[in-house]
Formats: C-alpha cells, sequence, structure tokens
C-alpha cells in the first residue's frame, strides 16, 4: 500500500471514531477507541473465577445499572459513596442495594470528560460527616468549563451545608475534548491535592497564571498554604503545586517513600506513571511520548522526554495508551502485597504493576474478560479491591486478590 494513502486513511478512521462516539462517554481521544468485543456474562451476586500469574482471583458483582460510574469512597458503616457523571451521588450497600440519588449535589456540566467526578471522606469524617466531591462546572453554551470542588455534610438522603470551597479560575475547557482530572488525594498535614486535566488547551499546561495542566494543593478548607512553590512569584497561581500534566486521573502516596505518583492519559500514545515533586514540570504539551490524533506531533510538541531537556520524565510509559483512569498501591497482605493496580479504559482492563522501589519490573493484564472500561480502582478497609466500570450500565465489583 502507498505510504502517504496509509497514512492518510490512518488519519480519516481516527477521526471517524472521535467524532462518532457520543459526548458522555468520555473525551475523544485514542484511548476512548473501540476494543475487541469479548463476551463473559458477569451475574449479580454471583462469586467468579479469574486468572492471574499469581494465582485465583475470585470476583464478584456488587451492583449494576449505575450511569457511567466514577468514584468510590468507603463509608465507616461499611457502604459505599459512588458518583455518576451524569451528576448523581448514590450510597450503595455491600448487598447492592442502590440508593435514589442523594440530594443537594451542586449544578454540574455534563460533557467530554466531565460531570461529577470523584467523592472523598474528610480526614474527620466520622466526626464532620463531611465529603468532598470534585465536578466540572459552566453552563457549556459559548462559555468556558472549568473544575470546581465543594464540600458538605453527609445525611441520610441529602447534603447540606454546601459548600464551594474551590474553582478553577480562568475556566478554560470550551470543545468536546473537555479533560478535567479531578482526583483527590489527602495529606496528613492538613492538605488536599486536586489534579487537573489540561482542558485540551495547547500551552496552558505550561503556563503558570492557568490552572489547566496542574496538580494543585489546597487547604481542606480551600485556601492555599504558604508553602506551596508558587506562592509570591509573580504571575503564577498559587495554587500549584506542579505542572506539564495532560490528564492525570490517578493520585496516590507511595506506602512506603510518602512519594506522590500519578498516572496521566497521553494523546495517541505516551500515558505515563510519574512522581510528582513541588514546583517541578512534566512536559504537556512540549514534551511527550505520544503524537496527536492525526498521527503527527502537534506544533506544541518537540518529541519525548530527552536527558537535559529541563522537564521531568516519567517512571514508565506505555507507547500505546491505555487510558489510565486511577491508580491504587495494595497494602493489604496477598500475592499483590506492594504492587500497584491502574484502572484501564482504552483496553478494559486491570493493570497490575510488580515494583522494585521506583522501577516498574513486571505488567500484567487483569479482568479482560469483563470487556468493560475500568474507570476506579480501590483498596478497601476490608484489604480487597473495588472496580467501577465506566458504561452507560455501570458496575460495582469486589475483587478478591491472589493469597500469599
Amino acid at each position: 500500500m502507498n505510504k502517504q494513502f496509509s497514512l492518510v486513511m490512518s488519519g480519516l478512521t481516527t477521526a471517524f471514531y472521535l467524532f462518532s462516539m457520543p459526548v458522555i462517554a468520555g473525551t475523544a481521544t485514542t484511548a476512548d477507541l473501540p476494543a475487541p468485543l469479548r463476551v463473559a456474562p458477569s451475574i449479580k451476586g454471583e462469586r467468579q473465577q479469574a486468572g492471574s500469574q499469581l494465582g485465583t482471583i475470585h470476583h464478584t458483582k456488587i451492583a449494576d445499572k449505575l450511569s457511567y460510574p466514577w468514584a468510590i469512597a468507603f463509608l465507616p458503616d461499611g457502604n459505599f459513596l459512588v458518583t455518576e457523571r451524569t451528576g448523581k451521588l448514590r450510597r450503595i450497600t455491600p448487598q447492592g442495594e442502590v440508593s435514589d440519588p442523594i440530594q443537594g449535589v451542586p449544578k454540574v456540566f455534563v460533557g467530554g470528560h466531565g460531570g461529577l467526578l470523584d467523592v472523598a471522606l474528610a480526614p474527620d469524617f466520622k466526626k464532620s460527616q463531611t465529603v468532598y466531591l470534585s465536578y466540572s462546572e459552566g453552563t457549556g453554551d459559548d462559555e468556558p468549563v472549568g473544575l470546581a470542588v465543594a464540600t458538605a455534610r453527609l445525611e441520610q438522603g441529602s447534603l447540606e451545608d454546601v459548600k464551594v470551597i474551590y474553582r478553577q479560575e480562568p475556566k478554560q475547557a470550551e470543545s468536546p475534548y473537555w479533560e478535567f482530572g479531578g482526583r483527590f488525594l489527602f495529606d496528613d498535614k492538613g492538605h488536599v491535592f486536586i489534579t487537573h486535566g489540561d482542558n485540551h488547551v495547547n500551552l496552558a499546561p505550561q503556563q503558570l497564571d492557568k490552572l489547566a495542566g496542574k496538580v494543585v494543593r489546597l487547604s481542606l478548607d480551600g485556601s492555599v498554604p504558604k508553602d506551596n512553590p508558587f506562592v509570591g512569584k509573580k504571575n503564577a497561581r498559587p495554587e500549584i503545586w506542579s505542572y506539564g500534566h495532560r490528564n492525570a486521573e490517578g493520585i496516590g502516596f507511595h506506602p512506603i517513600t510518602g512519594q506522590i505518583w500519578t498516572t496521566d492519559q497521553g494523546p495517541r500514545g505516551g500515558d505515563e506513571l510519574n512522581i510528582v515533586q513541588p514546583g517541578n514540570n512534566y512536559g504537556w504539551p512540549i514534551v511527550s511520548y505520544g503524537v496527536d490524533y492525526t498521527g503527527k506531533q502537534t506544533a506544541e510538541t518537540k518529541g519525548p522526554h530527552r536527558h537535559g531537556d529541563g522537564f521531568e520524565p516519567p517512571i514508565y510509559y506505555w507507547a500505546k495508551s491505555p487510558a489510565l483512569s486511577s491508580l491504587t498501591f495494595v497494602t493489604a497482605d496477598s500475592a499483590w502485597k506492594g504492587n500497584l493496580l491502574l484502572g484501564s479504559l482504552a483496553d478494559k482492563q486491570l493493570i497490575r504493576l510488580e515494583l522494585d522501589g521506583n522501577k516498574i519490573i513486571h505488567e500484567e493484564r487483569l479482568l479482560a474478560h469483563l470487556a468493560q472500561r475500568i474507570r476506579d480502582v480501590r483498596q478497601g478497609p476490608d484489604g480487597f479491591f473495588y472496580v467501577l466500570t465506566d458504561d452507560p450500565n455501570g458496575a460495582l465489583y469486589k475483587l478478591e486478590p491472589p493469597k500469599r
């Protein structure tokens, strides 16, 4: 086949997938291209087996018929809080009973990757009953859309005392490629870290007067800590902790080193695993291991990371994007202890990484038989793992890892 003709056809095929996807299914990226169809029935409440390199996995579908579920939080009473990207927050029992929508959720803009995103319990939840919600806000009618964070007191069927403690300013997302990030991470010093997507706005992740493409650090009330790296710097937002990110949808503390690790979705290739340090620049969109959806480097991107280029390289990357969606370190006792679990949207798998210090020494793909986009994976207080599938009929699964 003529090389030029092949490239043109490849670009047309990519464009077809990008613009034929429903907006609610997420941004139109290579990460969202359809995976081969694999059918494996999974019955609610039935404990099923799946193979892995370290032994048998058991998984149980707890609940289904969830509308694009995005995040899980574990309540002290054993129930789950689950966000649906379409704007609803629900309480789910371990037996799979799904509540009516909890009232009082802030008005949410739904489109692209936007909607109701992360949910987390405040560090003092047992006393305060406070939850944190991230979501996209704005009208989208020829007006930009941005990320926002609200806190509220959780009652049985409602949120009370809702307060918006943070807004992305300026709002920048203006096209069907909205990417918002939106994941929370709390430390033990009274701070919350929040990931931000690049909103598909060219060089915004490199511009310190913008919040797109950043990880920000706030105090729990939304105020800015005085020791943030850009406090007092001219033309720089004081909320910023790190910058040059594309769409980080996974964030967590390494249980031994205490370092912050993030996943970052690349464009067409180039998903990254990063160790995030204050004030550092992770390169997007100037350097990337991925290319634009046309198959070419963008005008901004000069190519992959190179030694001495002034940007922090990832500790691991994927040439073909799995579309990383979430991240959890395994600390519970099992054959996976010390491993890292990542959700994958495009490849519709759970990715298990074995670590040697900060090096990735082995990768295994799991749950491919479900053939569903995995949006969130969390380790529960019981030592098991809980997975959300991103679908109009999304599900919550309980995953029992192999024993030692």
